[in-house]
């Protein structure tokens, strides 16, 4: 007799894979769950980038660990120069919802209030860097070592190399960031917080709320219940129960005035956050000259005196990585990791979509490989999606809410995303590339 053992096998290897898969999916979750509480416990509260970006687990570690390295972690800038340098880039692409959030926390690690009344407020240094920051964000083939040195050598207000790569990097981190929001269209859902944004009565304890009592403050409630208690006390005769429900209903208003007056201290520490909110939606046009300077086309004609950006000349692999590592520890690891986790993602797109993607969006800002064949860009990328590529790689905030490709509608939301994440990591890396060549022109010049 022949035993098929594939046949008696297959529903044990289908539970097997069954089990397996959901075991995979609840360690995704315990992995975003455990994400999002660490930047409960730094930050306060989970941004929407982070929960954008919590479909695809793997990379948003990457991502957070890289943002809370140059933002937070050791390095020759000041944590305020940090915020405010990230506001300046966000500004560029009017990110009122990065600008807002760099504010909030410029504010909380100490910075002076009075640089959010716009650059002009800002130190000499910070202001040093608005030219670089307007080219690397709208035009980075015009990135050249003059300005590097104009940086470095200005005197009592001069950047140190390693200040520079810091600052550079915190640019280049940002206006990438502002393509993914856009592009995930987080900024249309921003509105700033108004000084009582639920109409909260001063007396009511947001605690009460989270104990399960979401009806009318006590306070509010107090007449009622006195009004019951009152009748209660005209029926009855017994002076003892009475004597009782004196001593407590005194106990029961010495505790609602303790209450009232935790309540009352709660409200003026939320008032003041909410001052320091308000404080935060500030305008991105005050961080901003030239407004008019914007992408343009980046084409070889004859009368363009800028060469294509080759690859093989310079590349992140052979030049970039070593050069930021050595100026700044540890972020040429911290950025590779980005660009590598979000290649690898598993995808509905096949690895040559994602390379057509990527390569196409630095032969939009001047990046070309040799030995790659464009003609795939053109077989691989239907139309519509490239102009959404091409508009929120190049000029996100143009359009507030871009026109997604009509091929979306059957993908998954993570899908979507996921092309979101290409671009922005593509952008940063091609922008890196750019102030890294400036930068080692500088050095062996």
């Amino acid at each position: 007799m022949i035993i098929c053992t594939n046949k008696m096998e297959y529903p044990l290897r289908t539970q097997c894979q069954r089990i397996h898969k959901q075991v995979m999916v609840n360690g995704e979750k315990e992995r975003v769950s455990l994400l999002f509480m660490k930047a409960l416990v730094s930050r306060g509260s989970v941004d929407a980038v982070s929960q954008q970006m919590a479909s695809h687990p793997q990379y948003l570690e990457s991502f957070l660990r890289t943002q809370h390295y140059i933002l937070h972690m050791d390095g020759p800038l000041p944590l305020p120069y940090r915020h405010y340098i990230a506001i300046m880039a966000a500004a560029r692409h009017h990110c009122s919802y990065l600008v807002s959030l760099h504010s909030a926390q410029f504010l909380r690690v100490g910075g002076d209030p009075l640089w959010l009344q716009g650059l002009e407020a800002a130190p000499p240094r910070l202001r040093l860097l608005d030219h670089i920051n307007k080219v690397l964000a709208h035009q980075p083939w015009l990135t050249a070592c003059s300005h590097i040195q104009t940086l470095l050598k200005s005197g009592e207000q001069c950047w140190s190399l390693a200040e520079l790569v810091q600052a550079v990097v915190i640019l280049a981190h940002c206006h990438s960031l502002c393509s993914f929001v856009f592009g995930c269209d987080t900024d249309s859902d921003f509105v700033p917080l108004s000084k009582s944004p639920h109409s909260t009565p001063p007396t009511f304890c947001p605690f009460d709320a989270a104990n399960g009592n979401t009806n009318v403050p006590q306070l509010l409630a107090a007449p009622s219940g006195h009004i019951k208690r009152r009748r209660s006390l005209d029926s009855s005769c017994d002076m003892v129960g009475l004597k009782e429900r004196i001593q407590k209903s005194q106990e029961e208003r010495e505790k609602r005035e303790e209450r009232l007056l935790q309540t009352q201290t709660l409200q003026q520490q939320t008032d003041n956050e909410e001052e320091e909110d308000m404080i935060c939606f500030a305008d991105p046009v005050r961080f901003i000259t030239d407004p008019d300077f914007c992408y343009q086309e980046f084409a070889r004609r004859e009368e363009d005196h800028f060469q294509v950006f080759r690859v093989q000349d310079y590349s992140w692999e052979d030049h970039g990585f070593s050069l930021v590592n050595r100026l700044y520890s540890d972020i040429g690891h911290l950025l590779d990791d980005r660009f590598r986790s979000v290649t690898t993602l598993p995808s509905l797109h096949s690895s040559d979509q994602k390379r057509a993607i990527w390569n196409y969006i630095h032969c939009v800002l001047g990046i070309r490989y040799d030995d790659y064949d464009y003609g795939e860009v053109n077989q691989l990328l239907e139309r519509d999606l490239k102009l959404y590529i091409k508009a929120v790689a190049s000029s996100p905030d143009t359009t507030k809410a871009p026109v997604c490709p009509q091929n979306w509608s059957p993908l998954k939301t993570s899908e979507r995303i996921q092309v979101n994440l290409l671009i922005m990591e593509a952008r940063l890396q091609a922008e890196l590339l750019y102030a890294l060549r400036a930068i080692t022109q500088y050095m062996i010049a």
